[in-house]
Order: C-alpha cells, then sequence, then structure tokens
C-alpha cells in the first residue's frame, strides 16, 4: 500500500510523491517565544515528528525545518513588561520549547531557523511583490500585500474575499488600500526591534517570516507544509498567496493540518482556568507515573488519536493512555524481545503499516498494537515482543524499562488469564451466547478489569 495524505488544499487524500525521489522537504510552523509552549502544541508538533518518523521508517530522507517566531508584538510587550530585551525573553523562551519537546521525545529539526536571521531574505521577497505589483507602502508607512490581486486566494481555507468581513481575523485599518490587506513590513515604533529597508525602519510582519524561511532553506515549492489548526487562515492562506505572487511556483504540495484540542470538553483559555502548559502537565503526569513514564504516557495520549482528530485532554483520558500503555510495557516485561531486525512481512506489522500508510492513522496502528501485547501474553513470543518493541520505538515511545514501567500498576493481574477471558467472551459473541458473554465481562470488573470495545472487533482491558 503506498503511503497517503490528506492535503488540506485538495480536501482529500492523495498518493504522496516527493518531488525529489527518496528526499521530503518538510516545513512545520513554530511557536512565536513569548510564553511556555502550551498542551496543543504539544498534540502539533507529536503529531508531524511521528509523521517525519514514519516517512524516516519508510526510506525517505527527510529535511525537517521548524521555525523560531522570534520578534513580533507579544514578544515586544512582554518584554517590556520584564524590564528585559526582546532577544533575551525570545532566548530564553526558545530555550524552554526546545527542552519540553525533547522531553516529549520529538526529534529535534533538521534545521531550526529563526526569523530575525532571516530578515536579508524577507526583504528581498517583499521587493519582489513590490515589483509585481502585488505589495504597496500604504499612509503609515507599512508595507502591504493586495489581497484582491492574487486571484487565487483563500482556497486553503475555503473563504471568499468578498465574503470576508473587515474585521474578521484582519485588522481594521484605514490605512490599507484595502481591510483585507496584510502587512509585510511594519514601520518602526520607538523602543522595537527594526532593521533598515528601502522604506525607512522596521521589522517583518509575521506572515512573511515563513515563506522567507521556507524558500531559502527548502526551495520555491515544499513536498509538506503543516501547522495547528489555527494557522490555516490567515497564516496559511497569506504564505500561499505572498510565496505563489512572488515566485510563480506552487509553493506547497500537501498541506497538514493537526485537529484541535480542547480541555475537558472546552476551548482551552486562561480566563477559563483550564490552560495547560506542556510543563504543567508534565509536572503532573510525572508526579502521577513517575519521571519519565509521566512523559512517556503524554506522548502516548497525544498521539493514540489520529492526528487530524479533535483531542480532548482531561485527568481521566491520561489516565486511560497510561493503563493501555501500562498493558503494553507488561506484555514486553513478561516476554523480553530478541534481538531480530523488524519483520515488515509479519502479519501485526503489515497491519500496522497499512494504517500508518494510510493519512498516519495511529489510532488504527495502536489498536493493532494491543492486538499484538494479546499475542504475546498468550503465546509468549520473544519475536512478536521484538516486533511490539520496534514499532513502538517508530512511534516515538515503549523506550523505557517494563519493569519498571509497570511496577506497582498491574502486578497483582495476571495478563495472560485476561486474555485469555476475552478471547473467550469473543467467542462467545460470535456464537451469540451473549449472556455468557457479559458473564465474562462482570467477572472481570469484579476483579478491577475494564474491558473497552473498539471498532472491528477489537478489545483493549485496562485496570479500573
Amino acid at each position: 500500500m503506498a503511503l497517503k495524505i490528506y492535503n488540506t488544499l485538495t480536501r482529500k487524500p492523495e498518493l504522496f510523491q516527493s518531488i525529489e525521489p527518496g528526499k521530503v522537504n518538510m516545513y512545520v510552523c513554530g511557536v512565536t517565544v513569548y510564553d511556555d509552549c502550551h498542551i496543543g502544541h504539544g498534540r502539533t508538533f507529536i503529531a508531524f515528528d511521528i509523521v517525519r518518523r514514519w516517512l524516516e521508517a519508510s526510506g525517505y530522507e527527510v529535511r525537517f525545518v521548524r521555525n523560531v517566531t522570534d520578534v513580533d508584538d507579544k514578544i515586544i510587550r512582554r518584554s517590556a513588561e520584564r524590564g528585559i530585551l526582546p532577544s533575551e525573553l525570545a532566548e530564553e523562551f526558545t530555550l524552554r520549547m526546545q527542552e519540553d519537546l525533547r522531553n516529549l521525545n520529538c526529534l529535534d529539526p533538521t534545521v531550526e531557523p529563526r526569523a530575525t536571521a532571516y530578515v536579508p531574505q524577507m526583504l528581498s521577497l517583499i521587493e519582489k511583490l513590490e515589483e509585481k505589483g502585488y505589495a504597496y507602502q500604504d499612509k503609515e508607512g507599512d508595507v502591504d500585500f493586495s489581497v484582491r490581486k492574487f486571484e487565487s486566494y483563500g482556497a486553503l481555507s475555503g473563504k471568499k474575499i468578498d465574503d470576508l468581513r473587515a474585521g474578521e481575523r484582519v485588522e481594521l485599518d484605514t490605512a490599507k488600500r484595502d481591510p483585507l490587506d496584510f502587512v509585510l513590513w511594519k514601520k518602526a515604533k520607538p523602543g522595537e526591534p527594526q532593521w533598515q529597508s528601502k522604506w525607512g525602519m522596521g521589522r517583518p510582519g509575521w506572515h512573511i517570516e515563513c515563506s522567507a524561511m521556507s524558500s531559502s532553506l527548502l526551495g520555491d515549492t515544499l513536498d509538506i507544509h503543516a501547522g495547528g489548526p489555527d494557522l490555516k487562515f490567515p497564516h496559511h492562506e497569506n504564505e500561499i498567496a505572498q510565496s505563489e505572487a512572488a515566485s510563480g511556483k506552487r509553493f506547497v504540495n500537501v498541506w497538514m493540518h493537526s485537529g484541535p484540542l480542547r480541555v475537558n470538553g472546552e476551548k482551552m483559555s486562561k480566563s477559563l482556568k483550564n490552560f495547560w502548559t506542556i510543563r504543567d502537565a508534565l509536572e503532573q503526569t510525572n508526579r502521577e507515573y513517575g519521571d519519565k513514564n509521566g512523559a512517556e504516557t503524554l506522548r502516548f495520549f497525544l498521539l493514540k488519536s489520529s492526528y487530524r482528530s479533535p483531542i480532548d485532554f482531561s485527568s481521566g483520558l491520561v489516565e486511560d493512555a497510561h493503563q493501555g500503555l501500562v498493558r503494553l510495557y507488561t506484555a514486553l516485561r513478561d516476554v523480553p524481545a530478541d534481538q531480530g531486525e523488524l519483520d515488515w512481512n509479519e502479519d501485526y506489522a503489515r497491519r500496522f503499516k497499512e494504517a500508518m500508510d494510510d493519512d498516519f492513522n495511529t489510532a488504527l496502528a495502536v489498536s493493532v498494537l494491543f492486538e499484538l501485547a494479546g499475542a504475546i501474553n498468550a503465546s509468549k513470543s520473544p519475536v512478536l515482543a521484538r516486533q511490539l518493541l520496534k514499532l513502538g520505538n517508530i512511534l516515538g515511545f515503549l523506550r523505557l524499562d517494563p519493569t519498571s514501567f509497570v511496577k506497582g500498576a498491574v502486578e497483582d493481574i495476571d495478563s495472560t488469564w485476561v486474555e485469555e477471558q476475552i478471547q473467550k467472551r469473543k467467542e462467545a459473541k460470535q456464537a451469540r451466547n451473549f449472556k455468557e458473554a457479559d458473564a465474562i465481562r462482570a467477572t472481570l470488573k469484579e476483579k478491577g478489569i475494564v474491558l473497552e470495545d473498539a471498532p472491528g472487533g477489537i478489545t483493549t482491558w485496562r485496570r479500573g
């Protein structure tokens, strides 16, 4: 099965074919480093870390670029509040962001460009847009992009120019020729970071940064451009407009966006007091499950849903993820893996690959791992244990010592017996003996075992 990826631009899954055979250029929008990353960032960056890992496992050489926005209104305001330079604030939170993502076992980018290092490239790009009639200097001295001159504007988000109202995700500004136009270069204000340009002292707008950095590092056309759901409009829409207007080439072949994260069913917000930074979440999970165990649990929770699906973050759901992870580690604890290589011809690995090749369907891939754990418990096969270990490693987990991870969690449960009961229940249901199937579930519940039935006849269990 060839790899298929859902393309946000075309709104359908497409067979993936890189521009250069065997190589993938991938750009992921990073964060504006004025504060600590929140758990939604963690979900997005884990999602695209897995995309990268699967591309590499599939034989591609991946050049993975994740930028840092280190000049922005929020950085300027926060640094002024703290009485430090914007560059000092940006450096502090860049280092904290890198630490957070490494704790979640996200691979470091191939290149991690900072916006302030690419101002000359941004100015060159803006000048090209001006030469082609897409950019102009407005009454206040800013340089803006003329949205209506780019005919396909709105293709990514599905928005139509005539339906967009001034003030809807755009700043109402009478200095512009059209309130929908967006800023490329901001006229400098006293005390702000600023650079010399043909339009006077100023600093870059947010959108131009990614276009300049991506084209400088990866070329005019990217294989994959990815980011969080809130970036689709206006940021990515504006990237397309300015990049394609300047180069005359298609900017991105495949657009990818992660699904939204909510907290206990509500949008995460500091005003609702349900805002979680990655550090907050790691502190709690490490406190509950032990150092490193907590980080592994959090990663597993954030990856076990398909990347485009909405995800709800709550302590109960994280606990469910932990119990599922305990089940996988228990299989590896009871049956140590042999030292052979991963066998892609083996049935579980083949089905895992089919799931991942279907738009990186980690939900289905993880369900295959649970089946594999059940088979290990029943067969005591070191070969199958090796398959489980190596498949989990591809997704960036099952990296810890199984005995230490499981210790104290399910020591009093005979996992082999539980799997036998699940199999008996499955056979009873197939024979339409639902009374016996219900009795088996009730017996397991009395012993503190909760069964969870998933589509496809897959049953997982956890300690209740």
